[in-house]
């Protein structure tokens, strides 16, 4: 039988909890991917651990072109119910850092648990299956509309034709959940966004986030040596503003404070970064002076990689050597702001195959917040990273994943 109440396209984090929230409240669902393995996303999270969620999950930690977008799925559904959830699996976790949650295992045992999920509902999960595209067809009439053409109003009775490599599969609504196209290695694909455009659905513009930043070879020379130093920073573009750790590669800077950052960055931006967050550095310098006859790059070095602070002064022109009692108050205290604001050009980012998130996808201005369909297809729906939520680095997509699930999940089966 092709016939179903509901096809999620995506075996993902958001497909997954849609298509268990539907089938246990009584739907006929059918779960379809193309990879051959489920939550390829969920497998690499946190080195294997998937930071599955963040306690502090809410709408100010997500980017979008509508901020209010994503407070009614996140408030419906919380990071203390998806707890809750792998609580009755004894799933065990902990938390690592600043309200970020990871398993104690392994992310296999979320994905298993998610799989067990969908099999309480009964979902017909069907996976290693290509979906070539996504029609509506009006009760006894087809309508225009597929991944790659146009589409009228919808007509009352109507329903969607899901071609695929394993047949055609109908339902009177759809939920794509097929993420973005971040790490392509695994098989991310655009497919969710050429859906929506071919039933002419807006899309904002997608672009890499959560990825590290580089800049040109000539720039980067001077601190391509410093790969692999890492050390805590603040860090501002834009709008965004975080206190993480800051990591030095040979083409540019990694580490979560500029994961974070990047999706605040647009190309001609500059990134401001403090060096020495936790410090009052124009008074400690000052002090020092007073108390030691230590010398400047050495005094610098206690605070900083030792690499870096020689790094550093030879960029910024300022002899290390100099004995602190001999320096000049004012040229202390322009060392100390120019810690405090040390300011980098990146010309571009590492892209695709090592962002994590995408930033953009189906305009939000499209869809219902309550229940992720679309306003002008009905039983059309979209979740998870295909959408135009992007969380902060921690948990917070994985979060989004879920509320956004539940919400469509929850309205499929009404």
């Amino acid at each position: 039988m092709n016939d179903f109440d509901a096809i999620v396209i995506g075996a993902g984090a958001a497909g997954l909890m849609c298509a268990a929230v539907a089938g246990q409240r009584g739907a006929r669902v059918l779960l379809l991917d193309h990879a051959g393995k489920l939550a390829e996303k969920i497998r690499i999270s946190g080195g294997g651990r998937c930071n599955f969620t963040n306690l502090g999950a809410g709408p100010g930690n997500y980017l979008s072109q509508n901020p209010h977008f994503a407070r009614s799925a996140l408030a419906r559904y919380t990071p203390a119910d998806f707890i809750a959830l792998m609580k009755r699996h004894r799933i065990g976790f902990h938390e690592k850092h600043r309200g970020q949650l990871f398993c104690d295992g392994s992310s296999e045992e979320i994905i298993a648990m998610l799989d067990a999920e969908c099999a309480a509902g009964g979902v017909d999960r069907r996976m290693g299956v290509r979906v070539a595209e996504v029609r509506r067809e009006a009760a006894g009439a087809e309508a225009a509309g597929a991944a790659s053409g146009n589409t009228h109003a919808p007509a009352a009775g109507a329903r969607f034709i899901v071609a695929t490599d394993a047949g055609e599969f109908r339902a009177p609504r759809v939920v794509v959940a097929t993420g973005g196209p971040s790490i392509p290695k695994i098989g991310a694909t655009d497919f969710g966004y050429r859906i929506a455009r071919g039933f002419g659905l807006k899309v904002v513009d997608p672009r890499p986030a959560l990825v590290p930043l580089t800049f040109s070879a000539e720039e980067w020379r001077p601190f391509a040596g410093l790969a692999g130093i890492a050390c805590e920073v603040g860090i501002a573009c834009g709008d965004g503003h975080f206190t993480e750790d800051l990591l030095f590669t040979h083409r540019g800077l990694s580490g979560p404070a500029v994961l974070q950052i990047s999706s605040y960055w647009r190309h001609g931006d500059a990134l401001a970064i403090d060096l020495v967050p936790t410090r009052d550095a124009a008074t400690e310098l000052l002090a020092l002076k007073r108390e030691s006859a230590r010398r400047l790059g050495p005094a610098l070095a206690e605070w900083l990689p030792r690499r870096l602070t020689d790094t550093w002064l030879d960029r910024a022109a300022i002899a290390g050597d100099r004995r602190l009692a001999e320096c000049a108050d004012s040229l202390l205290r322009d060392v100390a702001a120019r810690l405090s604001s040390w300011t980098l050009t990146p010309d571009g980012s590492e892209g695709w195959r090592k962002a994590e998130v995408a930033l953009g996808g189906v305009d939000t201005r499209e869809l219902s917040q309550a229940s992720m369909e679309s306003r002008r297809i009905p039983g059309l729906h979209f979740v998870g990273e295909v959408v135009d939520v992007t969380g902060w680095l921690g948990g917070y997509n994985f979060q989004w994943a879920w509320a956004s699930g539940v919400a469509a999940g929850m309205a499929i089966s009404a």
